[in-house]
C-alpha cells in the first residue's frame, strides 16, 4: 500500500470510531497495523522518518477524535478557553540554574527558574543560585513553599482566578466523554506495553495481520558493568568496531537500552549468548533480551503516546484532570490497580528511557493538579514499602526512580501531615528503614563491620529513606490535632527503636601490647549517625512545638534509655567512693579496659529533650506530669561520661594501638557535621545528670571513669604524685588526664549558651560561636560558614547576627574580604571554648595576647563573664565551692609550688586557675544581683581561705595562689595570679559592704574610704613582708654558693678554664667573627653545636618520639616522586631511550626532569613498611569485592599518606647533620693537584681500603636508602627497578637539583622571598633531599660514584684520561654543582691529605659559577645595545672585569662571539642571568649544611644580591682568579663552535 493510501484510509479513521461500538477493539486494531509498519523495521533507525509518520498515522487520528474537529482548530480553541494554573510547573532539564530565595523558602528544595526569579520578588533577597541535576519542576505559585511571594509576575492571579470553577465545566459533555475515552485506551495501552515481559507476543488485540521473522538483540543498560567492559564485549560479540561498540555503549547509558543486532532467532540469540558468557564471569551478566521486532515497534510507540498525553494537556487544565482521573482509576483487581499504581510497581523492571518518559508524564499532570497530587501522594504512601524495597535491589540510580518524587509531595506541608495522620507515613518510613538493616549482633545492634560488598551496596541505597523522613519532618506544625498527635508518638516509637539499635554500636576495646592487625570498618555507623543528625533535631524541634508531644516523647526516650542500660553490664561490679568526708556508691568500670561506644543516639536525644523542659517551661508548669523523680542521674550521665573519657584518652596516648579508626571518630565527634547531636548533647546530658547530684558525688564519679581517683582521694596527694609513677609514659598519660578532667569541668559549670541551659536567646548562642572563630584570626564569609553548624535548611543563621558582633573589611590585596572582631567583643573571649581544637586554641590564645600587648594591657586572659542558668540547671554553680573541687584544685597548685616533682604541667595549673577565676566570677555576679532579702550562698573566696584541717594542716588554696605569685618559674601565669588575688579583694570588699548596716549617704561615703585605705595599707604590708622574705632567701643561696666554691677551688676552676675554651671556641666559629656575616659554603662556614644538630621527631604513626641519628631507626617522609616538564625549554627534544640513556650531565634545556615533593609527615620506617602492607592487602581484597578503582596505583607503589591523604609513592629517610672539620683552605692550585692525585690513585685506594670505609648508617637507613634511590631511577626514566644500577645515584643528584630549581622559580613567580616563605613540608623535603644526595653513595658501588665524579669534574677541568667530555654550553651548571658536591663524598671517603669537605664544597661552587659566567657571556648577551649609562665604585671595577673577560672570550672564540662595548649592559645582564643559580645554590648549600639564613634574604629588596654572594662566598676577585687558568681549555673544545652557531642556544 503507498503513503497515499495510506493516509486516505487513515483519515476515515476518526469518523469510523466515533460511530464504533467498542472503541478501544477499534483503536487497537489501527495500532496493530500501522505501528510495526512505521516503528522497527531495520537495524538502522530513523527517527526522523518515523515520527513523522507516526504524527500522521497515528497521532493525528487520536487528535481528530479527541477534539472532533481539525485538530490545530480545536486545540487552539482549548487553549484559549483555558484557564492556565498558577503554578509554573517548569521542568528543569540537567545542569538547568535553579534558585532558592534563603528568606522566603519554607525549606531548601522549594526551587524557582530562572524565568520566574527574574520576575519575583526573591531576586532582591538572598538567595542560592544550584544546577539541577535533571527531574523537579519549578514551585512558583506553591502558597506552601513560600513565606511570602509566592507568585512571579507571570502567575500572579488575577481577581477572578480566586473564584475559579472546576476546570472540566469549560468542556462540552461530548469532549469530555471523548477524552476520557481515547486516554483511557492510549494510557491503557501505554502501560501495558511498558510493562509487558514477553518476548516473543502481544497484548491481546495487538496481533499484527502480517507477522515477520526478525527480532531484535536488544541490551540493556546497568550500573555494574563498565564502559570499557561493555564495549569489549560488543565488539566481540557484533562484529563492530570500536567506534560503533561506544555508540551502542553510550545510548544503552542514556537511554537504557539499545538494539545491538537485527536478524533472525538465531543470529540474535548467538549475539547474546556471547554477551551473556562475556560478562557473567565476576558478576551478574549484562540484561539481554531477543525481542521480536513488532514487540519493540509497540514499545516504542508506547512511548510517544506518553509523550503525546503530556503535550496535549498542556492545552487545558481540563484535559490534565480528565488525565489524572483517568489514570487513578481503579482497576478490576481493586486496591493498588489503577494505572498509575501499576506503573510505580513496575518501575525497576522498566529500562531508563522509559522511567524518564512517565515520571515527566506523572510531573506535568498528578503533581500540577492539587487534588489529584494529594490522590497520588496517598497511593505513593500505601505503596511506599513496596517501592523502596524494589528500589533497593534495583541497581539504577535514585534520579532514575519513581521514588525519587517523594520530594515533590513529602516537603508540602499540608501534604506531609494528613499522609502522616491517614497513612501513618511517618512510622513506615521507619519501619522500612529498619526492615533493610537487619545485620545485628547479639544485643540487636547494627552491625556493618562484616558487611559484604552487597550489604554495603544496599546500605547506601536505603540511606534514601532517611532524605524522605527528613522531608516529613522539614516544616514543624503550628497546629496539633489528637491525631498527629497520636501518629506522630507512634512515629517516634518507632524512631526510638531504630536509635535503640544504634545505642552503644560498633564499641571498642583498648588494644595493649601490639597493634591492632585490621582496621575496623567506621565509616558505615558515622554516615549514618550524619544522616540522622538533622532527623534528630528535627524531632526535637517536633516535641517542642506541642506541650503534651514534649511530655510524652519524654517519658517514651527515658523508658528506651532504660531499655538500653540493662544490657549494658561490661564490667560493672558496685563499689563504694571515700573522699574529702564524701561518700558515694557507684560501679567499677575501667574505660581503658573494657568495652566503649561513641554511638549514644539515645541518650543525646533525651538531654536534648531534657533542655527542651527546661527551655518550653514545662518542667516548672507541669512537673507532676513529669518522671523527674523517677530519674537516676548516675545512669543518665555514664554512658556520655564514659565517651567524653575515650576521647579524653585517645588525646593522652593510651589507644595509638588501635590505628586511625577511633581517631577518625574521635574527629568526626567533634566536627562540626556531627558535634550539635553527639558532643554537644553528652555534656548538656553530663549538666543535666550533675544539676540533680550532689557535686562531691559527681565529681567522684568523673575522678572514677577518668581513672584519677587514687591520685587525689589519698589523704596526703598533695605530695604522694610527686613521687609516685616513675614510669614517664603513665605519669604523662595521667597529666594529660587531668588536663582533660579539668577541662571536662569548666565545660560542664561554663557552658550555658544552649537556651534552656542558661538564660539566654538562641542568637546568643551564635554570636558566641563567631566571636571565637574570629577570636583566632580574621576570616572571610565562606571560612564562617563551614565553621558554624548548619541546621535543615542548610542555614548557618550567621547574616542575622554578624553585624553585631563583627565588622567587614573590604577586599584588599588578598583579594576577599574579611570579617574582623569588634574590639568591644574581645572581653567575650573564653580561652577554654568547648568547641575550639587544640590547634584552635593555641592560635588564639596567641592571637589574643598579642592584642593585648599591643593594647599596652597585661597579658592576662580571665574566663568571661557568663550568663545564670536556668532553674533546672541553677545549681550546677555548686560544683565549683565543692569539698572534692577544692581539693583537687589545692594539689594541683601545691604540685606547682614544688616543681621539682617535674609531674604536673602549665596546662594544668593554667587551667586550675582558670576555674578559680570562674569561681570568683561566679561569686561577684551573683553578690551584684543579689537582693537584700537574698542571701548568697556560693561563698568561693571563704572556702579557698580556710587551710587544710589536722593532722595535715595544708595550706588553704589562696595561700598557695600567694606563693605562686612571686614563682621564678611560673612568670608567664603571674598576670592571671594577679587577677585572681585582685578578684578577691574586691568580692571581699563587696561581702563587707553588704554585711555593714545601712548608712546615710555622707557616712557610708566616708566608711568606704576606710575600707580602701585599709585594703591598701594590708597589701602594702605583705608586699614589704615577700620583699623581705626574697632578699633573705637571696642572701642565704648566695652564701650557699660561696661555701661551695671555697670548698671545690680545683674543680671550679678547671670548670671556668674549660668554659672560657668553649666560649672562644664559639666565638671562633660565631658570625661576629666574620664581619657578622653567615656563610653557607666552605671551611668559614657556621656550624651547629651539638644541641642545635640534635634533631627530634614524633611519628604520625605510633605517636613514638625518636632521635634522627645515623645509627639509629630510620625515620621516613611520605614523598612522591615524578617526571616534569615544567622547567623545560625545548619541548620539541625526543624522549630519550631508557636503557641506554646516560643522565650524567643534565642539558641546560632542561627538557625533562625528576620532580620530588613531601607532604613533610614523618614516619618509622619499619611503621611506614607495615603501613603500606596493609595498604596493598587491603586494595587486593577490595578488588575483589567491588572491583572499583581507586585513584591511586598500589601495584605501582603508591600510596595515601596516613594523615593528609596526600598522593606518595616512596619515602625519603630523615639524616643527621654531617659532623664537619675546620681545617685551613688551600689555593685552587693547590686543591687541583691534590685532587688530581686523589683520582690518579683512586683505583689502587678503591681496592685496597674499600674494607675501611665505614658504612656509618644504620640497617634500617641503608634499606631506606635502597627503597628511595630505587624508586627515584624506577620513575624518573621509567624503567623496572634494578637498584644495581650504576645511574641510581646520578638520578637522586639530579632530582635534588631540579626539584631546587623548580622551587626558585617558584618563588620567583608568586613574588616571595627567598627564605622564610616556603611551608614547612618543603623545607622538610628540601633538607631529606640534600642530606640523602650526599649518603646515596653509601649503598651504590663505590667505584662507580667515583666514576661519576671523574667524569663531572672533567667537564669542568679538562682531564685527558676521560673521553667524550661534553662542551660547557651542553651542560646545566646547576645539576653539575649538585652532583660534584654530593658525589665527592665517596672521593673523600678514601682521602689522607687532610682537606675538608668544606674547602671541596667552596672550590666546586667557584669553579661551576665562573663556567656559568662563561656560558652566559656566551649565549646569552643581547646584540644590539643601547646607550651607556655612568657607574661608580665597586660596579665600576666589576663593569670593567667582566668586559675584560669578554674580550679575551672573542679572542679565543674570534668571530664567533659579537663586538661588546658597554660594560654597564653586560654587567647588568649577567646579573640578571645568573641570579636563579645562585638562589639555587643559597637553597641547596642552605639545607645541605644546616646554616641559618640572614635576614635579608627573608625579604624582597634590592640588596639580594649583596646578601647572597655574602651567604655564598663569592669573592669579588672570582674572574680574575680563574682567567688565565681554564677559559682557553673550555673555549677549545671541538663543541663550542658548534653550539655557538645554532640559534637554539641560550643559557639562564
Amino acid at each position: 500500500m503507498s503513503f497515499l493510501s495510506m493516509l486516505k484510509c487513515v483519515a476515515r479513521y476518526p469518523c469510523k470510531w466515533l460511530q464504533a461500538n467498542d472503541l478501544p477493539k477499534e483503536v487497537y486494531q489501527h495500532l496493530a497495523r500501522y505501528v510495526p509498519k512505521i516503528y522497527c523495521l531495520g537495524p538502522n533507525l530513523n527517527p526522523q522518518s518515523e515520527d513523522l509518520l507516526a504524527q500522521l498515522l497515528l497521532q493525528a487520528p487520536l487528535e481528530w477524535y479527541l477534539c472532533g474537529e481539525e485538530p490545530s482548530t480545536g486545540l487552539a480553541k482549548l487553549e484559549q478557553n483555558n484557564q492556565p494554573s498558577q503554578l509554573c510547573g517548569h521542568v528543569f532539564k540537567v545542569g538547568e540554574p535553579t534558585y532558592s530565595c534563603r528568606e522566603c523558602a519554607a525549606d531548601p528544595t522549594c526551587v524557582l527558574c530562572m524565568q520566574c526569579f527574574l520576575g519575583s520578588v526573591h531576586k532582591e533577597h538572598r538567595y542560592r543560585m544550584t544546577t539541577s541535576g535533571g527531574g523537579g519542576f519549578c514551585d512558583c505559585g506553591d502558597t506552601e513553599a513560600w513565606k511570602k511571594g509566592p507568585y512571579c509576575q507571570k502567575h500572579e492571579p488575577n481577581i477572578s482566578d480566586s473564584l475559579q470553577e472546576d476546570p472540566l465545566a469549560n468542556l462540552s459533555a461530548d469532549m469530555i466523554a471523548r477524552t476520557y475515552n481515547i486516554f483511557s485506551i492510549i494510557l491503557k495501552y501505554a502501560v501495558d506495553m511498558l510493562t509487558w515481559d514477553k518476548e516473543d507476543e502481544l497484548p491481546q488485540g495487538l496481533e499484527p495481520p502480517e507477522r515477520g521473522d526478525t527480532y531484535y538483540c536488544m541490551l540493556f543498560n546497568d550500573e555494574v558493568h563498565t564502559y570499557e567492559q561493555v564495549i569489549y564485549t560488543l565488539q566481540k560479540a557484533v562484529n563492530c568496531t570500536q567506534k560503533e561498540a561506544v555508540s551502542f555503549a553510550t545510548t544503552v547509558d542514556r537511554d537504557g537500552r539499545k538494539s545491538v543486532r537485527f536478524g533472525d532467532f538465531q543470529f540474535c540469540e548467538q549475539a547474546k549468548s556471547v554477551i551473556v558468557r562475556n560478562t557473567s564471569r565476576q558478576t551478574k551478566p549484562l540484561r539481554v533480551q531477543v525481542m521480536h521486532s513488532s514487540v519493540v515497534a509497540h514499545q516504542c510507540f508506547a512511548l510517544k503516546a506518553l509523550a503525546w498525553l503530556g503535550h496535549i494537556i498542556r492545552y487545558s487544565d481540563a484535559l490534565r484532570r480528565i488525565l489524572c482521573q483517568v489514570g487513578l482509576q481503579k482497576g478490576p483487581e481493586g486496591e493498588n490497580s489503577s494505572l498509575v499504581d501499576t506503573l510505580m510497581l513496575c518501575d525497576s523492571k522498566m529500562w531508563k528511557g522509559a522511567r524518564n518518559v512517565y515520571h515527566q508524564l506523572f510531573m506535568s499532570s498528578l503533581l500540577m493538579d492539587l487534588k489529584y497530587k494529594k490522590l497520588f501522594a496517598i497511593q505513593f504512601a500505601k505503596n511506599y514499602e513496596r517501592l523502596q524495597s524494589d528500589y533497593v535491589k534495583d541497581d539504577h540510580d535514585r534520579e532514575f526512580s519513581i521514588t525519587d518524587l517523594s520530594v515533590q509531595m513529602f516537603t508540602v506541608p499540608s501534604l506531609a501531615r494528613m499522609l502522616i495522620t491517614e497513612e501513618n507515613l511517618m512510622t513506615t518510613i521507619i519501619r522500612t528503614f529498619v526492615d533493610h538493616l537487619r545485620h545485628r549482633d547479639l544485643q540487636g545492634r547494627f552491625q556493618f563491620e562484616r558487611y559484604t560488598a552487597q550489604q554495603a551496596f544496599k546500605f547506601r541505597r536505603v540511606q534514601s529513606l532517611i532524605g524522605d523522613l527528613k522531608y516529613v519532618l522539614i516544616s514543624c506544625p503550628t497546629e496539633w490535632t489528637d491525631k498527629l498527635r497520636e501518629k506522630f508518638l507512634e512515629g517516634l516509637d518507632g524512631f526510638l527503636e531504630l536509635l535503640k539499635c544504634m545505642q552503644g554500636m560498633d564499641p571498642v576495646v583498648r588494644q595493649v601490647g601490639q597493634h591492632i592487625e585490621m582496621e575496623p570498618e567506621w565509616e558505615a555507623a558515622f554516615t549514618l549517625q550524619m544522616k540522622l543528625t538533622h532527623i534528630i533535631s528535627m524531632m526535637q524541634e517536633w516535641c517542642a512545638s506541642d506541650e503534651r508531644v514534649l511530655i510524652e516523647a519524654y517519658k517514651k526516650c527515658l523508658t528506651a534509655l532504660t531499655h538500653c542500660h540493662s544490657g549494658f553490664t561490661d564490667g560493672e561490679q558496685p563499689i563504694t567512693l571515700s573522699m574529702c568526708g564524701h561518700s558515694v556508691d557507684t560501679i567499677r568500670y575501667c574505660v581503658s579496659q573494657e568495652k566503649v561506644s561513641i554511638h549514644l543516639p539515645v541518650s543525646r536525644l533525651l538531654a536534648g529533650l531534657h533542655v527542651l523542659l527546661s527551655k518550653t517551661e514545662v518542667a516548672y508548669r507541669f512537673p507532676e506530669q513529669l518522671p523527674l523523680s523517677e530519674l537516676s542521674p548516675p545512669m543518665l550521665i555514664e554512658h556520655p561520661l564514659r565517651c567524653l573519657v575515650l576521647c579524653a584518652q585517645v588525646h593522652a596516648g593510651m589507644w595509638r594501638r588501635n590505628g586511625f579508626s577511633l581517631v577518625n571518630q574521635i574527629y568526626y565527634y567533634h566536627n562540626v557535621k556531627c558535634r550539635v547531636e553527639m558532643f554537644d548533647k553528652d555534656l548538656m546530658m553530663l549538666q543535666a545528670g550533675a544539676s540533680m547530684m550532689d557535686p562531691n558525688h559527681f565529681l567522684m564519679i568523673v575522678l572514677s571513669r577518668f581513672e584519677l581517683f587514687h591520685i587525689f582521694s589519698s589523704a596526703d596527694c598533695r605530695k604522694r604524685y610527686n613521687r609516685e609513677n616513675a614510669n614517664k609514659d603513665v605519669v604523662q598519660q595521667n597529666s594529660t588526664l587531668i588536663e582533660e578532667m579539668l577541662h571536662l569541668i569548666m565545660m560542664v559549670v561554663g557552658e550555658r549558651f544552649a537556651s534552656g541551659i542558661g538564660q539566654v536567646e538562641n542568637s546568643d548562642e551564635l554570636k558566641r560561636e563567631i566571636v571565637h572563630q574570629l577570636c583566632i584570626r580574621p576570616m572571610a564569609h565562606s571560612e564562617l560558614v563551614k565553621a558554624l553548624p548548619e541546621n535543615e535548611n542548610k542555614e548557618t543563621g550567621m547574616e542575622r547576627v554578624i553585624d553585631s558582633v563583627a565588622s567587614f573589611k573590604k577586599p584588599g590585596v588578598t583579594g576577599r574580604g574579611l570579617y574582623e572582631l569588634r574590639p568591644e567583643c574581645a572581653k567575650q573571649f573564653n580561652l577554654y571554648f568547648y568547641h575550639y581544637s587544640r590547634a584552635d586554641q593555641s592560635k588564639a590564645e596567641e592571637a589574643q595576647r598579642k592584642l593585648k600587648r599591643q593594647n599596652g594591657e597585661d597579658s592576662a586572659l580571665p574566663p568571661p563573664a557568663l550568663p545564670p542558668f536556668c532553674p533546672l540547671f541553677a545549681s550546677l554553680v555548686n560544683i565549683l565551692q565543692c569539698d572534692v573541687l577544692l581539693g583537687m584544685l589545692g594539689a594541683v597548685l601545691q604540685w606547682a609550688v614544688e616543681p621539682s616533682g617535674g609531674h604536673w604541667s602549665e596546662s594544668m595549673l593554667q587551667r586550675v586557675l582558670h576555674l578559680i577565676g570562674m569561681a570568683l566570677l561566679e561569686e561577684q555576679q551573683q553578690l551584684e544581683s543579689s537582693c537584700e532579702d537574698n542571701e548568697v550562698t556560693f561563698n568561693f573566696t571563704l572556702k579557698i581561705s580556710r587551710p587544710g584541717e589536722a593532722p595535715s594542716n595544708t595550706p588553704s588554696v589562696l595561700a598557695l595562689l600567694e606563693t605562686l605569685q612571686n614563682a621564678p618559674h611560673l612568670e608567664v601565669h603571674k598576670d592571671i595570679i594577679r587577677w585572681i588575688l585582685k578578684m578577691v579583694v574586691n568580692i571581699k570588699t563587696m561581702r563587707e559592704r553588704t554585711a555593714a548596716a545601712p548608712s546615710p549617704e555622707g557616712s557610708g561615703h566616708c566608711q568606704e574610704e576606710t575600707v580602701r585605705d585599709k585594703d591598701k595599707a594590708e597589701r602594702k604590708r605583705k608586699a614589704e613582708m615577700a620583699r623581705l622574705r626574697r632578699e633573705k632567701i637571696m642572701a642565704q643561696m648566695s652564701e650557699m654558693q660561696r661555701h661551695f666554691i671555697n670548698e671545690n677551688k680545683e674543680l671550679f676552676q678547671q670548670s671556668l678554664e674549660e668554659l672560657d675554651a668553649s666560649t672562644s671556641t664559639s666565638q671562633d666559629h660565631s658570625p661576629s667573627s666574620w664581619d657578622s656575616a653567615l656563610v653557607c659554603v666552605g671551611p668559614r662556614r657556621w656550624r651547629a653545636g651539638g644541641g642545635e644538630r640534635r634533631q627530634v621527631v614524633t611519628c604520625i604513626l605510633c605517636q613514638e618520639e625518636q632521635e634522627i641519628r645515623s645509627d639509629g631507626r630510620a625515620m621516613v617522609l611520605a614523598a612522591f616522586v615524578q617526571r616534569s616538564t615544567v622547567m623545560s625549554k625545548n619541548r620539541r627534544r625526543p624522549p630519550h631511550n631508557p636503557e641506554s640513556y646516560d643522565p650524567l650531565f643534565m642539558h641546560p634545556d632542561l627538557s625533562f626532569g625528576t620532580h620530588t615533593g613531601s607532604c613533610g609527615h614523618i614516619m618509622h620506617s619499619h611503621c611506614w613498611q607495615r603501613y603500606f602492607e596493609a595498604v596493598q592487602a587491603k586494595e587486593q581484597r577490595r578488588q575483589q569485592r567491588l572491583r572499583v578503582h581507586t585513584s591511586y596505583d598500589v601495584e605501582n607503589g603508591e600510596f595515601l599518606c596516613p594523615l593528609c591523604e596526600c598522593l606518595s609513592n616512596t619515602v625519603i629517610p630523615l639524616l643527621p647533620l654531617a659532623k664537619t672539620s675546620c681545617s685551613e683552605q688551600p689555593g685552587l692550585s693547590q686543591w687541583l693537584n691534590t685532587t688530581s692525585q686523589q683520582i690518579k690513585t683512586l683505583g689502587k685506594k678503591s681496592d685496597v681500603f674499600l674494607c675501611f670505609c665505614r658504612n656509618p648508617y644504620s640497617s634500617s637507613i641503608k634499606e631506606m636508602l635502597t627503597t628511595f634511590g630505587t624508586a627515584t631511577y624506577k620513575v624518573g626514566l621509567k624503567v623496572h627497578p634494578n637498584e644495581q644500577d650504576p645511574r641510581v645515584p646520578i638520578m637522586c643528584w639530579g632530582s635534588c637539583a631540579y626539584t631546587i630549581q623548580s622551587i626558585e622559580r617558584l618563588l620567583v613567580d608568586e613574588e616571595k622571598p627567598l627564605f622564610g616563605s616556603l611551608p614547612c613540608r618543603q623545607d622538610d623535603c628540601l633538607s631529606s633531599l640534600a642530606r640523602f644526595g650526599s649518603a646515596c653513595w653509601t649503598v651504590s658501588c663505590l667505584s662507580t660514584v667515583q666514576t661519576h665524579f671523574i667524569r663531572l669534574l672533567a667537564a669542568l677541568v679538562p682531564n685527558p684520561q676521560v673521553e667524550n667530555s661534553p662542551c660547557l654550553l651542553d651542560v646545566d651548571m646547576f645539576h653539575l654543582l649538585v652532583s660534584l658536591v654530593l658525589s665527592y663524598s665517596a672521593v673523600h671517603c678514601l682521602d689522607s691529605s687532610g682537606l675538608s669537605v668544606d674547602a671541596a664544597q667552596l672550590h666546586f661552587f667557584h669553579l661551576v659559577t665562573v663556567a656559568h659566567l662563561v656560558q652566559i657571556l656566551l649565549t646569552s648577551v643581547p646584540v644590539e645595545l643601547t646607550m651607556d649609562q655612568e657607574s661608580g665604585g665597586v660596579e665600576r671595577e666589576e663593569e670593567e672585569g667582566v668586559c675584560l673577560f669578554y674580550n679575551i672570550l672573542k679572542t679565543h672564540l674570534g668571530s664567533s662571539l659579537p663586538e661588546m662595548s658597554s660594560g654597564w649592559h653586560l654587567w647588568r645582564c649577567v646579573k640578571a642571568s645568573i641570579l636563579p643559580y645562585l638562589r639555587g645554590a643559597a637553597l641547596f648549600f642552605h639545607h645541605l649544611n644546616g646554616v641559618p639564613t640572614p635576614p635579608e634574604l627573608h625579604a624582597l629588596g634590592a640588596g639580594e644580591w649583596e646578601a647572597l654572594c655574602t651567604y655564598l662566598c663569592l669573592p669579588s676577585n672570582l674572574l680574575h682568579q680563574f682567567l688565565s687558568l681554564l677559559s682557553f681549555r673550555w673555549c677549545s673544545h671541538p663543541g663550542m663552535r658548534q653550539c655557538l652557531q645554532s640559534p637554539e642556544t641560550l643559557i639562564r
